[in-house]
């Protein structure tokens, strides 16, 4: 079946169509997801392996930033959540073209838009309290400075791809519904 270039019901092209991965990985969304996904993964990441350190007369592990464990135990459970978010959202974009009632695809936009617009705001909370906590982290010796840094930046750079996948989910559904 030809396409015909014009509006598609909430992003999705004709059901029951060949799937095209070529196609599928250039799309912006499909990129953001992706960039979402990797610095997720760079957050809760570098925070599990190098954010928790011993001092000397202590034997218990503390946070790098601050040592405030609420800090880290955040992070870590918004890097995971997004990860797993961002895979099975993945697989949901894969899906949502075969999907041959409109009003299902409808609702998986609108749940993506829903998720999409918390976890901006989930992120940026994150990005201010690991600036914040690193910002009063004075004892720097021993700390894996560069992690901590990875970690406060992939935070940021997180907002703005959950940002941009929001807004492009808010245009689909725009050009649907004014059609």
């Amino acid at each position: 079946m030809e396409e015909t270039g014009g509006a598609t019901a909430y992003g999705a092209s004709l059901a029951g169509g060949g799937f095209d991965v070529n196609k599928f990985v250039r799309q912006p969304q499909t990129i953001v997801r992706f960039l979402s996904w990797i610095f997720a993964l760079v957050v809760f990441a570098s925070i599990t392996t190098e954010g928790y350190i011993n001092s000397p007369h202590d034997p218990n592990a503390k946070c790098i930033f601050n040592q405030n464990d609420s800090a880290c135990h955040y992070a870590i459970g918004i890097g995971v959540i997004a990860f797993l978010a961002c895979v099975g959202f993945l697989v949901l974009d894969v899906y949502v073209p075969y999907m041959s009632n409109a009003q299902e695809r409808k609702y998986a936009v609108m749940a993506d838009l829903g998720f999409s617009g918390a976890w901006t705001f989930l992120w940026f909370v994150c990005f201010c309290l690991l600036a914040s906590q690193w910002g009063k982290t004075h004892e720097i010796g021993g700390v894996p400075v560069d992690a901590a840094r990875a970690t406060v930046a992939f935070s940021f750079f997180s907002i703005a791809t959950w940002v941009s996948r929001k807004t492009v989910l808010y245009q689909t559904l725009n050009v649907v519904l004014f059609i």
